[in-house]
């Protein structure tokens, strides 16, 4: 642990200039920039609000937060999972040409999608505060889910980079995948009025669904965790990030070969 700790300290610095580089190369020749952060989940929310607000909430001045609070965090999920994929064949060049230890590109991925996502957060506080959402002493739990979907990010984003090395249709499989996922979440509509006939257990085998519940819970709501979603959302956290982490480690002395 100490040897893995020490390597990682050592390109630490590296690590901080791909963030950078991720994040600036989002934004390249974008008039406004940064900017984007905020506005693109805000007009995703106002777009959703319209459509579906008088489907799902008519009388539900909260909608707009509720949607944009799973908006945000499958976002950052697809957002931070599909450029982890990419993370090795886009930086094949340096892999080929200087030793980096090669989990600082996928990392790297994820971390500038963290950055934006924390960004975007600012809208949430802005809308909640025009919409009088009242904090309460239960929005300093909003940490866990937030903590846990970076590590879930991560270990999807660790496994899907190993595999994209070798089966390049993943990326498209993927896309449709995340499409599934979205609708699967609950982003736009409330499952206790949508959701019948038994097929409520969708949700509770959706570890990102326990991630939103539990986010709209402790900022939403007002209200403590979801036991269940959180016990079941942190261990597939938990899992899918030493499942991703023994997965890249065993297979990445064989990305030269394939990228």
């Amino acid at each position: 642990m100490k040897k893995y700790l020490n390597n990682f300290m050592k390109y630490r610095f590296l690590l901080q200039e791909l963030v950078k580089k991720d994040i600036k190369l989002k934004y390249r020749r974008s008039v406004l920039g940064l900017v984007w952060t905020l506005l693109e989940p805000l007009l995703n929310m106002l777009v959703l609000w319209v459509v579906f607000s008088k489907l799902y909430a008519k009388d539900d001045a909260l909608f707009p937060v509720y949607i944009l609070t799973g908006r945000l965090m499958t976002q950052f999920f697809s957002g931070a999972t599909k450029s982890a994929m990419k993370s090795i064949r886009t930086n094949s060049g340096m892999i080929k040409k200087v030793y980096v230890p090669k989990y600082i590109y996928p990392l790297s991925s994820v971390l500038s999608n963290f950055v934006t996502f924390l960004l975007s957060l600012i809208v949430l506080v802005g809308v909640a505060a025009v919409l009088h959402v009242k904090p309460t002493i239960y929005v300093f739990g909003a940490i866990v889910p937030i903590v846990l979907l970076l590590i879930m990010s991560l270990g999807f984003g660790l496994i899907l980079a190993t595999l994209a090395v070798f089966f390049r249709d993943l990326e498209y499989l993927w896309g449709v995948f995340l499409t599934l996922l979205f609708y699967a979440c609950a982003v736009f509509y409330y499952p206790s009025r949508v959701i019948k006939n038994g097929f409520e257990w969708i949700f509770k085998v959706n570890p990102l669904y326990c991630l939103i519940q539990n986010f709209r819970n402790t900022v939403m709501y007002g209200q403590g965790f979801d036991m269940y979603a959180l016990v079941f959302s942190a261990v597939i956290s938990f899992g899918s990030l030493i499942i991703g982490v023994y997965v890249f480690y065993k297979n990445q002395d064989k990305f030269i070969l394939n990228i």
